[in-house]
């Protein structure tokens, strides 16, 4: 089965999506997202100029050999750019080989080991009152974990939280920025859960996200703190780019962590894994090379009690969430996968089968991954250039977003 096509369709229904499309000549054709959050322009000139040419003519059933391709013969391997395209690559080949076989990707990667993979809701505003109202909510649609944010009194915006009357972040302008104080936070964010717990009592898995802004002995005093609430996970406590980091977290709480929606291989988190200094991996499937290497990862962490709990935030398209119910679903350590809904006019670019149940997303049967793109509804919606938050702290350096 040759490759005879291949293209990027580049589209903003909500917020932009970057989606590659692969033909062949036997009639079948597979859809990859290598979408990358303020910078998809350079995801799709990497696909378009470098990648796509490269695999016309190329068995379509060859997909490690074509991931072993653009991941070692280009040199300069790695990187956010690099992997979110030879993701979409290999999404797309997925999506081929189960049409071409007739059957779910789930079922390419050894059938199920669960019916379901949990996800988690996001309960986050500017009032806390409000966001005990989202987890209570939650709980009542079925859902069985939520993430809780809450704007820090003191403080005008924050990651994760709806802007004051905003509408897409940062479309249009250079770039938003939002002040920060970790002393602020580190005061707010026990009290913060405490009431929550308060409100919902334990039935309901509780999840936080610090998003990179402490270091170390910060991050252990809050996990400390935290223990008594019992969270799925402390989530991105430090960068991680030093994974010894955490070392010292991890000597100081109990409570579990979670990490990795911005790494890029099993490079990235090898320590964290092989030295159990954390619980969660959160690798997603766009940005770490595809099916074929978060799979490794996982295979990876398994022996050492770490499991998967995927990024999922709704920049990742619904070819990727389609993906990774697959994977989730197929993957014995996957534990839960972030769940965020998409923009309506999602909808109208996209057609999924997989779906929410009970506070669990489910596949369907549809042959590959069961997601599909219309191409011409697509160019209804033209890219518009958007960025991603700056943090800046009280003194007015930039911190870590």
């Amino acid at each position: 089965m040759k490759i005879t096509g291949a293209r990027v369709i580049v589209t903003s229904p909500g917020r932009n999506y970057v989606t590659l499309k692969i033909e062949t000549d036997e009639g079948i054709y597979g859809i990859g997202d290598g979408t990358l959050n303020g910078r998809e322009l350079a995801v799709a000139s990497y696909l378009q100029d470098h990648l796509c040419p490269m695999l016309i003519g190329r068995d379509a059933r060859d997909i490690e050999d074509t991931w072993q391709l653009f991941y070692r013969g280009a040199y300069w391997r790695r990187g956010p750019v690099t992997m979110a395209a030879i993701a979409a690559v290999d999404v797309a080949l997925w999506d081929i080989k189960g049409k071409a076989l007739d059957t779910p990707v789930w079922n390419l990667l050894g059938g199920r080991s669960r019916d379901g993979i949990m996800c988690y809701a996001h309960a986050s505003s500017r009032s806390l009152e409000d966001v005990i109202e989202q987890v209570q909510r939650y709980t009542a649609e079925g859902y069985k974990a939520v993430r809780v944010q809450c704007l820090v009194p003191g403080l005008e915006e924050m990651y994760g939280i709806p802007r004051a009357g905003a509408g897409r972040t940062g479309i249009g302008l250079p770039y938003v920025e939002q002040g920060w104080s970790t002393e602020k936070y580190l005061r707010f964010a026990p009290k913060m859960f405490d009431r929550v717990r308060a409100a919902v009592g334990f039935d309901v898995a509780l999840l936080h996200d610090a998003h990179h802004r402490l270091t170390p002995s910060q991050a252990g005093w809050l996990g400390k703190r935290l223990e008594d609430h019992q969270l799925l996970w402390l989530e991105d406590t430090v960068p991680a780019e030093l994974q010894a980091s955490y070392r010292v977290i991890r000597q100081h709480t109990t409570t579990p962590l979670a990490v990795g929606e911005v790494f890029n291989t099993l490079f990235d988190c090898e320590q964290l894994i092989r030295e159990q200094l954390i619980d969660y991996i959160r690798a997603s499937i766009v940005h770490a090379g595809g099916i074929s290497h978060l799979r490794k990862i996982a295979a990876f962490a398994e022996p050492y009690g770490v499991r998967t709990g995927c990024h999922g935030a709704a920049d990742l398209s619904p070819v990727t969430m389609g993906a990774a119910v697959h994977f989730g679903v197929a993957t014995y350590n996957a534990a839960v996968q972030e769940y965020n809904v998409h923009p309506e006019e999602a909808s109208d670019v996209f057609d999924w089968d997989w779906g929410l149940k009970d506070g669990f997303l489910v596949p369907g049967d549809r042959p590959g991954i069961g997601v599909d793109i219309d191409e011409k509804a697509a160019a209804r919606f033209e890219y518009e250039r958007a960025y991603l938050p700056i943090s800046r702290r009280e003194d007015g350096s930039v911190g870590n977003y």
